[in-house]
């Protein structure tokens, strides 16, 4: 009969054998159902942060149920930060305006934008007064130049709809910052830009059309003090941008089924319904680099691209 502590080898020994013949999630299952892997998103903070996180917690967990993998909402700071952690691959995918996209994927040699909403090959900015100027609605980019000698404010300074192409309407009407009294602001969002006019802190803003227009449809205008007084012309801005590295992450293809899964977002549940509302979208479609020449060529001459 054999010994106490034999019989114990052989225990052992068995359960090891057992242990090696299963594999974990991560290597069965990559990029799918069990994965242990964690696709990390954002987005450049231009609203409140209570609706951006919001959006962001129902857009992660449709990709989750939709990509079978963990997905986490991740917010950030300000503009750049959202750029430099996408650099860092800290963010896997994250929703960012004309600018910003332009400069993470030049920052990030061979990451792609993947999507933009419907609204975004036609985006506009607005230009808002305080209605204590009398300023009136202008008939076009040359009558920007009527703003000189009132206080303005942008929003962040790296912003597309906020800043960036504002200036540059502003620059066809022969318009300089400088041209403003005192110095211009930057209020850091196109929340904060409808408030610090709607206030008289300033008297003219630029903001994010799309943004404006939710808020006069949810009644958090107040269009005693504040009113549209233009709207540039179009030009494309907001855009998904995926690192290079997601397929080797989450498996092959896993990109395209990422892209896949936003062009599937039809509105055709609650859920879906509210991720398009949130958006001021009626749908995700597809997008590619020379959609943002344009921006890309603006940042250039301003240097705020290298």
């Amino acid at each position: 009969m054999s010994s106490p502590l034999a019989r114990i080898a052989v225990v052992v020994t068995a359960l090891l054998a057992l242990a090696g013949c299963g594999t974990s999630p991560s290597t069965t299952n990559e990029g799918g159902a069990g994965s242990d892997k964690t696709l990390t998103i954002s987005a450049i903070p231009d609203q409140d942060p209570q609706i951006l996180q919001r959006l962001y917690g129902e857009v992660g967990e449709y990709l989750s149920e939709a990509l079978g993998v963990e997905v986490k909402y991740v917010p950030v700071t300000d503009y750049t930060a959202s750029v430099t952690a996408f650099r860092r691959g800290d963010l896997n995918l994250v929703f960012f305006g004309g600018l910003t996209g332009v400069q993470a994927r030049l920052q990030v040699p061979g990451s792609r934008p993947i999507a933009q909403r419907d609204i975004d090959e036609k985006f506009r900015s607005v230009f808002v007064a305080n209605t204590s100027t009398g300023l009136q609605p202008l008939n076009s980019v040359a009558d920007l130049r009527l703003l000189a000698g009132h206080s303005f404010t942008l929003g962040s300074q790296t912003s597309t709809s906020g800043s960036l192409m504002p200036q540059h309407f502003l620059s066809e009407a022969g318009m300089k910052l400088t041209d403003f009294r005192n110095e211009v602001g930057y209020s850091g969002s196109h929340d904060a830009t409808i408030k610090l006019v709607e206030a008289g802190t300033y008297e003219v803003g630029a903001l994010n059309g799309a943004v404006w227009d939710q808020r006069l449809k949810e009644g958090k205008v107040n269009t005693d003090q504040v009113r549209e007084i233009f709207r540039t012309p179009t030009y494309h801005d907001y855009h998904w941008l995926a690192r290079p590295d997601l397929d080797q992450q989450f498996g092959d293809g896993f990109t395209d089924r990422v892209a896949k899964a936003l062009f599937a977002i039809d509105g055709s549940d609650d859920r879906e319904r509210q991720i398009l509302d949130l958006f001021h979208a009626g749908a995700f479609i597809e997008t590619n680099e020379q959609n943002y020449e344009q921006i890309e060529a603006i940042g250039k001459a301003v240097g705020l691209i290298k």
